[in-house]
């Protein structure tokens, strides 16, 4: 019984299988275009549309940051040397030493 089963099934395979037919393409109609139509008639000019208001002014901008402080500038050149001057007024002559005794300093020891 147990042959029995698995015959019946492959033979039933194989009949299933002997059955597929194989699938014939189908023709399809391909659409040629035809003549041209004649052209149509020139469109209508469109409206002018107005011009629109002009914008208002704009505020005034803020005031931009003080600039920093310039570089110091270069030392000026030498001036030119004056020239010599003239000579001075004489003194008066000195008075006469008076004759007298001579003082010795010694310092402390």
């Amino acid at each position: 019984m147990k042959y029995s089963i698995l015959l019946l099934a492959l033979v039933g395979s194989i009949a299933m299988s002997a059955c597929d037919r194989q699938a014939v393409p189908v023709a399809v109609p391909v659409a040629v275009p035809g003549p041209a139509g004649a052209t149509g008639a020139t469109g209508a000019t469109g409206a002018v549309t107005p011009t629109g208001a002009t914008g208002a002014t704009g505020a005034t901008g803020t005031t931009g940051a003080t600039g920093t402080e310039g570089a110091g500038g270069a030392t000026g050149a030498t001036g030119a040397t004056g020239s010599a001057g003239g000579e001075g007024a004489k003194g008066d002559t000195g008075d006469t030493g008076k004759t007298g005794s001579t003082v010795v300093v010694v310092p402390k020891q």
